[in-house]
């Protein structure tokens, strides 16, 4: 009895396997055993945005459809099959008239994606030589909605379908299902797959950093409404300063959840035969890193707070050049403002002064600090190809590369590290690290929600406070002469302007200039921060007349859309 029932209990189990976990990919094969062209029928996981109230947004997804196809060596009226099919599925006359009129030839694909009724009608013809075959395919509803943080997928060596680039690469071990393809011999497939599937490392069950690698569906941090809006912003800045490549982030500061990540160039990963360099599919936001200019002020200041070596009511003397280790910087005007206090380094974005705080701080207390800021290192962020950054000036410990570095020349970031950097004045001096993925659905069932580490504080709760003041007086009084200020909000923002380092002939280009933005608001609780750049901007030298409108827009948008709550 006892074998009986652990017999019963074996075969319940494997049919439980067959008909619930794995019944999608045995009705898939059920349909395509008749079918002749070896074409692949795959399933994967899903990819989903998440909207404002939390509702689902598909934003990568498995259609299917099916494709028309002919056995030209079956065709013996090919005029009178093209009047017919072509009432039906778009043919170019001269092409099918090529490929019906080659005898010796057995199979010519005519049509891709073919809906089920169309598919229906034509089968229903019963024209000798024509065929329907089941297929599937990725689609992204989103088009190029974050297509650089959603990605790609592509054929191995083995024409299984995988991720090949964003969250469909980094995530590949949940949204991974094996190929069911379509063949004659439908016991040859079924059975012969076994060993694979088995084996493959996809659809082991064991655990990754807290995450179990079984087949599921990812809900990403990615607000569909905010992204198609980020992108309007995106194309308003293209068409007016023709720059060669432009972002924006936006972010929460006290999670590290990324609400939207938008880039120019971009492209469509429904129409990847569009793309003419492969080079469109690198992600800039993490695999680009750039000189990003006095969007580093800010922090330079908090490090000089932090240290003791200066206090928000310090003055110092401002010359308008400093000749360091032979070499001479100076304010971006080359002017001197004479005994000034702090505020003005950021109110007036004077160079000078950035370099006085972090001298006196010296080269081991920036290094720390730019470091414990995220700089140098990988973030960690749920995408691949990251790269780390360049802070390696600041450990020389020169004189020259601690003042430029205080201004944001001679060390390189990520937009995502900038943002994750800028985000310790944000929440109160903590590290986040950004993610774009915050729950994994699993096919069982079960549901995985993603936490990332803080850590810190950074900074102390003081030195937040002080710099944020500040801040808030540079949005207030000084950027624009005070026009974006808002009577119900606190915003706090610095602009920052980049010469553009010339590899081929050294040094730097005299009218090439990266533009960058940041702010936050409202600023004292923060509910997002912002971040803009753009490399190259055409018929303008300086970030505030570039960017300062597009974060404004955007600032306006997020409230309203937010319904967040004045805070003065």
């Amino acid at each position: 009895m006892g074998c009986i029932v652990l017999a019963a209990l074996v075969l319940i189990m494997s049919l439980f396997s067959t008909q619930i976990l794995h019944g999608k990919n045995y009705r898939l094969r059920a349909e395509a055993q008749y079918v002749k062209p070896a074409v692949t029928i795959f399933d994967r996981g899903s990819i989903f945005f998440s909207s404002k109230d939390d509702t689902q947004v598909t934003a990568a997804t498995v259609s299917a459809g099916y494709m028309v196809y002919i056995n030209p060596s079956l065709i013996t009226t090919p005029e009178q099959d093209y009047q017919v099919l072509s009432q039906y599925i778009k043919l170019d006359h001269a092409d099918f008239i090529m490929r019906a009129n080659k005898p010796r030839d057995h199979y010519e694909e005519l049509a891709h994606r073919v809906d089920a009724g169309v598919a229906a009608i034509i089968q229903s013809l019963g024209i000798v030589g024509v065929g329907v075959a089941r297929e599937t395919w990725r689609s992204y509803p989103g088009n190029t909605l974050d297509s650089h943080e959603i990605g790609l997928i592509g054929e191995s060596a083995s024409s299984s379908v995988l991720g090949r680039y964003g969250l469909e690469k980094s995530y590949e071990n949940i949204l991974y299902r094996p190929d069911v393809e379509s063949s004659i011999n439908m016991f040859v497939h079924l059975f012969g797959d076994v060993g694979d599937t088995t084996t493959n490392s996809a659809n082991s069950t064991s655990t990754i950093n807290g995450i179990v690698n079984s087949p599921g569906d990812i809900v990403t941090t990615l607000e569909p409404t905010v992204d198609a809006y980020v992108q309007q912003i995106l194309a308003g800045i293209s068409a007016q300063w023709h720059s060669d490549e432009m972002g924006v982030i936006i972010m929460d500061p006290q999670t590290g959840e990324i609400i939207a990540a938008d880039s120019l160039p971009t492209f469509d990963p429904n129409s990847t035969s569009n793309i003419k360099d492969i080079s469109l599919l690198s992600n800039p936001m993490v695999e680009h890193v750039y000189e990003m200019g006095s969007i580093m002020k800010p922090l330079t200041m908090a490090v000089g707070l932090d240290t003791g070596v200066i206090q928000p009511d310090s003055i110092y003397n401002d010359t308008g050049t400093m000749t360091l280790n032979g070499k001479k910087i100076s304010n971006y005007d080359g002017k001197a403002r004479g005994v000034i206090p702090m505020q003005q380094i950021l109110s007036q974005s004077l160079n000078v002064g950035a370099a006085t705080v972090a001298l006196k701080a010296g080269a081991p207390a920036m290094y720390n600090y730019f470091s414990s800021f995220g700089f140098g290192k990988k973030t960690g962020v749920d995408v691949p190809n990251e790269a780390a950054g360049l802070i390696g000036n600041l450990k020389n410990g020169k004189d020259i590369d601690v003042a430029t570095a205080a201004y944001g020349q001679g060390i390189a970031v990520s937009p995502l590290q900038m943002i994750r950097g800028l985000a310790v004045l944000a929440n109160g001096g903590y590290l986040v690290q950004p993610h774009f993925v915050k729950e994994i659905i699993y096919t069982d069932g079960t549901t995985k929600e993603i936490t990332t580490p803080k850590t810190g504080p950074v900074l102390k709760k003081k030195t937040v406070d002080d710099v944020d003041q500040m801040l808030v007086t540079v949005v207030d009084v000084a950027l624009l002469k005070g026009s974006i200020k808002r009577d119900h909000y606190t915003v706090a923002a610095k602009t920052g302007t980049a010469q553009i380092a010339d590899h081929v002939n050294g040094g730097y280009y005299s009218d090439r200039y990266l533009h960058s933005f940041f702010g936050f608001f409202p600023a004292y609780n923060p509910k997002f921060i912002v971040f803009l750049y753009q490399i190259y901007p055409r018929g303008a030298e300086y970030a505030s007349a570039t960017l300062t409108q597009p974060f404004d827009e955007i600032a306006s948008f997020l409230i309203n859309y937010y319904n967040i709550p004045p805070d003065r």
